[in-house]
């Protein structure tokens, strides 16, 4: 494996951390280099085979997140967006693929992510499986052929755990209604009803969230007229699709330039 792509994944601890770690030491072409969790962890100082109940895996915990990036070929990042944002920055001085499943970004986060796509090959989805990827084409497509006749309204579900709403996914189907229609989804967005609300506006894109139990994500994307309704439904029954894709991913940036990629890049998905 002299040649294999190295690898760090940044929150070691966490379970989609775990997943990570997991889908590195088991894909072809890369190895597992360097993993980062927060300051005053007890895993930091620790090899993370031992910590993780296993044999010795010659990679310590760190809380520095240089060092990782300074012995990476392409780092995996799913943390939180100020993380992630501060990461960008790292992996433009490093030169390193960054790999972004983090969600709840927001629109001044994204834009704060730019200046290191000048200088690394940054990958950024809010969902890296493939199906979703593919709901996401077909999400524009349906949006673009069906008239305003068609309400659009998006509802997810996921385990109890996750802290934003409405998913990244969610928002990815939606602006993928939103660029089908020609329209810009921050402009026609309806993300919570509650009370006396009036009419359904003409045009909005609605969401709705689902919390509970382990559900590792269920996307429905509803087009509801007069008399009859579309739906576009992925199930996700496995988290690890995720950090699988994420893998993909980063293998697949390891000889591109520098720039702003997505999963439809990643899986040679067509755009139109």
């Amino acid at each position: 494996m002299g040649d294999a792509m190295r690898v760090g994944v940044l929150g070691a601890a966490g379970r989609m951390g775990q997943m990570l770690i997991e889908a590195v030491g088991a894909a072809e072409g890369a190895r597992l280099t360097g993993v980062t969790e927060r300051q005053g962890h007890d895993w930091i100082g620790r090899d993370l085979g031992e910590v993780s109940g296993g044999p010795a895996r010659g990679v310590t915990v760190t809380d520095d997140p240089l060092e990782v990036f300074a012995g990476a070929d392409a780092v995996i990042d799913f943390t939180t967006p100020a993380n992630t944002v501060a990461m960008s920055t790292l992996a433009a001085q490093a030169r390193a693929v960054h790999v972004i499943g983090t969600t709840g970004l927001s629109d001044d986060d994204i834009a704060a992510l730019e200046p290191a796509q000048r200088h690394a090959v940054q990958i950024r989805a809010g969902n890296m499986s493939l199906g979703v990827n593919l709901l996401t084409r077909l999400t524009r497509q349906v949006a673009a052929a069906l008239g305003e006749d068609f309400d659009i309204e998006v509802v997810e579900m996921h385990h109890r755990h996750k802290v934003d709403a409405p998913s990244g996914t969610a928002l990815m189907l939606g602006e993928a209604a939103a660029e089908g229609r020609g329209v810009t989804l921050a402009d026609v967005a309806e993300r919570g009803r509650d009370g006396l609300t009036g009419a359904r506006a003409p045009g909005a894109i609605g969401f709705a969230a689902l919390r509970g139990g382990d559900v590792a994500g269920e996307h429905d994307v509803i087009f509801a007229a007069p008399g009859e309704r579309i739906v576009l439904r992925h199930i996700a029954t496995d988290r690890m699709i995720f950090a699988r894709g994420a893998v993909r991913a980063a293998l697949w940036g390891r000889d591109k330039g520098p720039g702003a990629y997505d999963m439809i890049d990643v899986l040679g998905l067509p755009r139109d």
